[in-house]
């Protein structure tokens, strides 16, 4: 197999896929095809961009939602020691005061 490497370990053959291999024979393929002559009607134009803006915001969402937990686990965590802190200090954190 080409771009790959094969070791023996016990009875078992392991091939090891060189990534960076692959990645240059796929561009190389891709560089030197031909251009395709063809006609991408306004349906079919409309419906691989919409895909590809729902893909893209799926990723995104994806990535955020990663992010955004456990720094709001982080901050509710935070805000529950400070209102203990708060509460076994005997201090008073009063919103309600009146208006001067």
């Amino acid at each position: 197999m080409f771009g790959s490497r094969s070791t023996y370990t016990g009875n078992k053959r392991v091939v090891r896929v060189r990534p960076l291999k692959v990645l240059a024979l796929a561009f190389g393929g891709l560089a030197i095809a031909p251009a395709a002559s063809a006609y991408v009607g306004p349906g079919a134009g409309l419906t691989a961009i919409g895909s590809l803006l729902a893909l893209i915001g799926t990723i995104v969402l994806m990535i955020v939602g990663f992010v955004w937990y456990p720094v709001k686990r982080l901050l509710r965590r935070r805000k529950a020691t400070t209102t203990a802190d708060t509460s076994a200090t005997g201090e008073t954190q009063s919103n309600d005061t009146p208006p001067e």
